[in-house]
């Protein structure tokens, strides 16, 4: 089956409120693409994602699913499995029974049902536990079992409201790489809705940054964290330093504690940089100031260093050395690692 493309045109939802949570949305997911939504609470994805399944209409724009236009139609004539938060299984009923539950209701016979049961439980890992209750299982567990529900019927379109949400940090880990090899085998067109930004990273093929009920940005992980297209994405997606620009020089851009190397034309009021991309040097450096704290992170320490503006700068540092608070430290960015922003 190919992978369908889902098109939002001009959608536009208010509630009775007067909120409007999604503002005049144009928006194209590409068949057999992974988007991940991401934003703050209150911003609009979750209603956008409601507005792809049929769960709320839109008063304004049209949906559609490749040529067909969707608005009008319910979820259960859209032909799309859903995984939500809190797993909605039905705790009367067993890991296999949760399973075939959609195809049972459409009339699938037993014999079909039970082979694709079969196949979805090797599909996500459960093979040995279809006749387990809902009740025995792990976070873990429950999700997959979620997942495998959500897939039965074959659907067109897969949507995840946050779908991670409710698991602990190490078991969000493992299942976040499983689930991303399992969207990119099936190569089914997936659309989830995350406030992780590391799940956005790691699972989407691009990501849709929603502010207010607008978008953004919307582009792939590398460029969202590298080439933010304001200052909200910048500030949302990752830490950020800002610089405030003293004196332009033609060296460069001077600042509190130094001069930051700046050799293109424009002539920016601010610029900034990702915390990893500040250097700490022994001697000679761009900045110069003295370290507030250190927080020893595994792999990596973060150090936070004043030179003498509003707020320290936040330094990732892998090299993991230990430094006395109020230590002088340097620090070196490469000219590359610099960039400004729109409003």
């Amino acid at each position: 089956m190919t992978a369908i493309t889902i098109r939002l045109q001009g959608c536009r939802k208010a509630f009775a409120d007067g909120t409007v949570a999604v503002h005049d949305l144009n928006l194209t997911v590409e068949g057999g693409e992974t988007l991940a939504i991401l934003g703050p609470s209150g911003c609009g994805k979750t209603t956008t994602l409601r507005l792809i399944a049929g769960l709320e209409l839109p008063d304004v724009g049209q949906v559609f699913f490749g040529d067909q236009d969707v608005t009008r139609l319910p979820i259960e004539r859209r032909d799309v499995g859903m995984v939500f938060q809190n797993y909605a299984l039905f705790p009367n009923l067993d890991v296999a029974g949760n399973i075939v539950y959609g195809l049972k209701i459409r009339g699938v016979s037993v014999r079909e049902r039970n082979t694709r049961c079969d196949e979805l439980l090797e599909l996500v890992g459960l093979q040995a536990h279809g006749q387990r209750s809902i009740h025995e299982l792990s976070g873990g567990q429950r999700q997959r079992v979620a997942l495998a529900r959500a897939l039965a019927p074959r659907p067109k379109v897969l949507l995840l409201d946050e779908p991670l949400a409710a698991l602990d940090a190490q078991l969000r880990e493992r299942l976040r790489s499983e689930l991303d090899q399992l969207l990119r085998g099936l190569g089914i067109t997936a659309v989830f809705v995350t406030h992780d930004q590391g799940e956005a990273m790691a699972l989407g093929d691009r990501i849709l940054v929603m502010e207010k009920g607008r978008v953004a940005q919307l582009a792939s992980p590398r460029e969202i964290y590298q080439q933010p297209a304001n200052a909200f994405v910048a500030g949302f997606v990752g830490n950020l330093n800002a610089f405030p620009v003293i004196e332009h020089s033609v060296q460069g851009l001077k600042v509190c504690g130094g001069e930051l190397p700046w050799h293109q034309a424009n002539r920016p009021d601010t610029v900034y940089c990702r915390p990893e991309h500040l250097r700490v040097m022994d001697g000679e450096g761009h900045l110069h100031g003295h370290l507030l704290a250190q927080f020893f992170q595994g792999a990596q320490s973060r150090l936070l260093v004043d030179v003498g503006g509003s707020q320290p700068l936040l330094v990732d540092s892998s090299d993991n050395p230990l430094y006395a608070v109020g230590a002088p430290i340097a620090l070196a960015i490469a000219p590359h690692m610099l960039f400004t922003l729109n409003a």
